[in-house]
């Protein structure tokens, strides 16, 4: 993998990474653009403990383009983009309208209280564009630019968890209009946050918790038991498994975890790596076979979030590094709404059967 580190119109951070040198990424952000000031801020709920992040300036956040004015799309023909290169493999930039960002803290004042607790909004929120085609998908890349990706992955988990302040570093894609993208172009994001969020602690009391019971990883004990159960299996490499959990909480849901417990991204082995891309590109190709299109229309294009966790920088060892994929998707046609009990009380009720849902993405790599 090759880096190439510059800087956009307003100051902003983007890096070209390409498979091998040699690639001219030396184009000019020639837009007239202006810094922008993060107002972002982040607050604690005193019920629940958790931070919430309130960034209102996202409101002015591009909204559903043309195709010909994507800000994601190579700079050429004379229109002007957030990437200045006439083509590229794989570019990340900084959002320019983030939910965290470093210098929160020049615009935003601290405050303590037993109720009203509000810190700066400090972090870092990336955009991650994985190919240059603004029509393809993430499950059209070959294993050679799916590889890219993750070593970008890394690249950046690697230096937003240096970041003074940063927590957790997350990676992930939202893909389709009914999940609440707002660009077509394949991409995804980085979120560098400046605190644990929820759900990662959660995770981590609950490992901390069966290490004391049991002495043992609660993440390693779990994956040598869906190994064994095969009902729930999707796919296994070498290295890697697929399962759908016992206590899915999506229609349709995957976990793909590496079969040596490693905290991060940053941690995996050359083994590892090589394996990745294929069985990944696998399981996002048999999400989209679900639901198979009528004739003559064009290719199904299931909606799904793809997650990385990985454990904070300081804290969570007992976390393991893992993949999860879903789709609100439940049948065709249909999509899972989070209601009442799910919304309300974050109760989930789940349309489909874990044993079924992995029994369809079996049968998917047969279509």
């Amino acid at each position: 993998m090759h880096r190439t580190a510059t800087k956009l119109a307003d100051g902003r951070e983007l890096v070209y990474f390409d498979r091998e040198p040699g690639a001219l990424r030396d184009a000019v952000d020639e837009r007239p653009l202006e810094p922008t000031a993060s107002l972002s801020e982040t607050r604690l709920d005193p019920v629940l403990g958790e931070w919430v992040t309130v960034a209102a300036h996202r409101q002015q956040r591009t909204y559903h383009p043309p195709a010909g004015e994507c800000p994601l799309c190579p700079s050429r023909d004379g229109r002007l983009s957030e990437i200045p290169a006439a083509d590229y493999e794989v570019a990340v930039f900084e959002n320019r309208f983030p939910s965290l960002a470093t210098g929160a803290a020049d615009h935003v004042t601290a405050r303590d209280g037993s109720l009203h607790t509000l810190r700066p909004g400090d972090g870092r929120c990336e955009v991650v564009c994985f190919t240059s085609d603004h029509d393809a998908s993430f499950a059209d890349l070959d294993e050679l630019r799916a590889r890219l990706v993750l070593d970008a992955w890394t690249d950046r988990t690697a230096e937003l968890s240096a970041l003074p302040g940063v927590r957790q570093v997350y990676c992930f894609e939202n893909r389709g209009e009914e999940i609440g993208v707002t660009l077509a172009h394949p991409h995804g994001q980085i979120y560098a946050f400046p605190f644990v969020p929820s759900r990662t602690a959660r995770m981590i009391t609950r490992a901390e918790a069966h290490r004391a019971r049991t002495g043992r990883n609660l993440f390693e004990d779990l994956l040598a038991a869906e190994r064994n159960r095969p009902e729930r299996l999707v796919l296994q490499g070498e290295h890697w498994t697929a399962f759908v959990p016992f206590a899915a909480r999506w229609p349709y849901e995957v976990h793909l975890y590496p079969h040596r417990r490693v905290a991060d991204l940053t941690a995996l082995d050359e083994t590892e790596r090589a394996e990745f891309p294929g069985l990944y590109l696998e399981l996002l190709r048999r999400f989209d076979a679900l639901f198979p299109a009528a004739p003559g229309a064009a290719p199904n294009r299931t909606p799904y979030i793809s997650a990385w966790h990985q454990a904070p920088g300081s804290g969570g060892g007992e976390l393991a590094l893992h993949l999860e994929l879903f789709t609100i998707r439940r049948a065709p046609g249909k999509l899972k709404y989070l209601a009442g009990v799910e919304s309300g009380l974050d109760a989930f009720v789940t349309d489909v059967s874990p044993e079924q849902a992995a029994a369809r993405l079996r049968e998917a790599a047969r279509r």
